[in-house]
């Protein structure tokens, strides 16, 4: 298959899933994909409608043309690359289509993809696949699932907890490899945030109950930092205390926190912490002052290999994202700033 015919199915697939909605589903793929979405909470609690929506809709986003061109020009080889390999993939399962950027930088590359999907999300990539072979039947030899053991593959990209990261180096060392670990993201506030700021970073924290490793789980606040003005804005998501695994994740916080006398601060759907460290627990908000901002930049030089994204207007701070924009990556932001694209070229 030309390297112009796989852009081109992406940006088909890109305007069905921009245009997709649960009260418009009026041909068999929209129809099957409502289904999907509707009932894929009974598979795993943590994928709502409105997160699959979100995380659809996001992919959706990226799929532009404009998106994918300017993405695919910083790597020429690609017109050039005929040898096919078979990629090995073991996705995670913590928000919806956490697999995408694989799926999509291994069919772009012209290789196979060969994934053991996690059992928390294995419907909508099938479905995605099975557009696209609707879209060009030339994906059906370069997409493969399996629910065994990955055998026969030329290289692996595998993306798990710093657990099973063990496990993947000990099985996978031998081949070429791309292995995922934990990862957390931070947010920097200078003080000068708008109220419109702040609600934008809520989507940062609470997006996907803050499950995936781009949700911001720590704060890092100017000393004497007000909270009462962050509490206030970003009420839009209280909301997330109705969904019944967050309540029992904060709930069960709070109180280790109060028989523990540990000081937290608390807006019923979310507690503030002061703590060091990186992975605050579901329904746990990390923060740390600063009297200078030149100390937290040696926090993110120490940790960043434990840091996938910082979130801030600070124009001191290298490599941002603006507040809200977190969980909409663009087609070039690498999980781990690995270059996934520059790896599948060269093996």
């Amino acid at each position: 298959m030309k390297l112009s015919q796989r852009i081109e199915s992406f940006i088909s697939l890109g305007k069905f899933l921009r245009e997709f909605t649960l009260e418009s589903s009026n041909n068999e793929h929209s129809l099957k994909l409502n289904e999907i979405v509707k009932i894929d909470h009974v598979y795993n609690p943590w994928f709502t409608e409105t997160n699959i929506l979100q995380s659809v809709k996001a992919i959706g986003e990226s799929l532009r043309k404009e998106n994918i061109e300017l993405w695919i020009k910083n790597y020429p080889k690609l017109e050039n690359q005929t040898e096919v390999k078979k990629i090995g993939v073991i996705t995670a399962g913590n928000i919806p289509l956490v697999g995408f950027h694989d799926f999509i930088t291994i069919l772009m590359s012209g290789n196979i993809f060969y994934a053991k999907l996690s059992s928390k999300d294995n419907r909508l990539l099938k479905f995605i696949s099975d557009y696209l072979i609707f879209l060009n039947s030339d994906f059906k030899k370069l997409i493969y699932f399996t629910e065994d053991k990955l055998e026969n593959f030329d290289a692996i990209i595998a993306t798990g907890s710093n657990n099973t990261s063990r496990y993947f180096d000990y099985y996978f060392g031998k081949y070429p490899n791309i292995i995922r670990k934990n990862r957390n993201s931070v947010a920097i506030l200078t003080g000068n945030e708008t109220n419109a700021d702040i609600e934008a970073l809520a989507f940062d924290i609470f997006s996907y109950f803050g499950l995936g490793c781009r949700n911001v789980s720590k704060l890092f606040l100017p000393k004497d930092y007000c909270l009462n003005s962050f509490f206030e804005n970003i009420n839009h998501f209280e909301s997330v205390y109705n969904h019944n695994k967050y309540a029992n994740n904060y709930d069960y916080n709070k109180s280790i926190y109060l028989m523990n006398q540990i000081q937290h601060f608390d807006n019923g759907f979310v507690l503030l912490k002061e703590d060091e460290g990186l992975s605050s627990p579901i329904g746990v908000l990390f923060f740390q002052y600063y009297d200078d901002i030149q100390q937290v930049k040696e926090y993110l030089n120490l940790n960043k290999d434990q840091i996938q994204c910082v979130v801030s207007n600070s124009e001191i701070i290298n490599e941002t994202i603006p507040f809200g924009k977190a969980q909409q990556p663009e087609l070039w932001d690498y999980a781990d700033n690995v270059d996934t694209m520059h790896f599948l070229l060269n093996l």
